[in-house]
């Protein structure tokens, strides 16, 4: 679509902005900062580890990068953590999209999508996976371990995070690409214990499809669900209720929405709730409990700042005692 002369180009619950046919680097050197405000911070996809080790948050996202802070209010960065292998399918600079970090049995993981704009896989897209890296620390640096993918090498997949099912046995949960198979779905795949690889096929959970709140129009202008799964994010309430947060849109509104599995497993099925769990314009969201034992949402919205879309992270309160999760009307800084 066009919007004030500028192209977006929609990838990952992300927009890549586009002026004269160039996109703006991704790699480029950050600065450090400190004491930055939360809302400062221009990110997509924040993710947030609550390391109680350190008694530090880090914050990741889309970019990759990574912030610290104390006390969710003043965070410094942007640090450079992942290094990836440029004899690999990524190449020497692949983008990073959605970057999550998850500690595990002493170790720390980075379940991240990676692009690389050389390689393209079937009417010019892209090619896109998701991948793990590991690191003795929560700042990194994060590197590659055993596999060399993790998923399908013409299966173009994002947005990656853990799972720990009823089995015992760890699962990434993913996305298939709406742009390849024109109904986004969300999908299981084990892991190996070490997370150095998979094992298996993936599984389907659920497709675009199944949402009864997601909106685009038809060719004719009549309405349809959309085609987009965003941000994953698997979670279990007080009562042991499954659910996984996942993100669409509302013809052009980015949406949070949720579902329930029926049968307390991966397997489901799931049940797709009809209406979003938050107000319009948010998305990509995930939970996280702070030191002091409050569980809130880390999420995007955005606003438009000199024709540029401006993507930051927003945080919201989250009641999960009973079977459904109930997210406050306002990010906790808009009280």
């Amino acid at each position: 679509m066009i919007q004030a002369s500028f192209k977006y180009l929609l990838y990952l619950g992300t927009v890549i902005l586009y002026t004269t046919g160039v996109a703006i680097a991704q790699n480029a050197a950050p600065v450090l900062k400190t004491d930055v405000p939360l809302d400062s911070i221009r990110l997509s996809d924040p993710f947030i580890l609550a390391d109680k080790p350190t008694q530090t948050y880090y914050m990741t996202g889309t970019g990759g990068k990574l912030w610290k802070s104390k006390d969710l209010k003043k965070w410094t960065g942007p640090f450079t953590v992942a290094q990836t292998d440029p004899k690999s399918w990524m190449g020497p600079t692949p983008m990073i999209w959605a970057a999550e970090l998850h500690a595990h049995n002493g170790k720390y993981y980075y379940f991240a999508t990676f692009t690389n704009k050389a390689v393209k896989l079937g009417e010019g897209l892209e090619r896109r996976a998701c991948h793990v890296l590991v690191s003795d620390r929560p700042e990194g640096p994060y590197v590659p371990m055993k596999d060399s993918t993790y998923l399908p090498a013409d299966k173009l997949t994002l947005d990656a995070t853990l799972w720990t099912d009823r089995d015992g046995k760890p699962y990434m949960i993913f996305c298939h690409e709406w742009l390849q198979n024109d109904n986004g779905t969300v999908e299981k795949i084990a892991l190996k214990p070490d997370f150095s690889g998979t094992t298996g096929s993936p599984k389907l959970l659920f497709r675009a499809s199944d949402s009864p709140w997601s909106r685009e129009k038809n060719k004719d202008g009549s309405d349809r669900p959309n085609k987009v799964t965003d941000g994953p994010w698997l979670f279990r309430t007080q009562t042991g209720k499954l659910g996984i947060l996942w993100t669409s849109w509302i013809y052009d509104v980015y949406t949070q929405g949720v579902a329930y599995s029926q049968s307390g497993t991966l397997d489901g099925p799931w049940i797709q709730e009809k209406e979003p769990i938050t107000p319009p314009d948010f998305g990509h969201g995930m939970l996280f409990r702070t030191f002091e034992g409050k569980l809130l949402m880390s999420i995007h919205s955005h606003r438009s700042v000199n024709g540029r879309t401006i993507r930051y992270p927003k945080l919201f309160e989250v009641d999960d005692s009973g079977d459904k999760l109930v997210v406050a009307k306002q990010p906790i800084d808009e009280k």
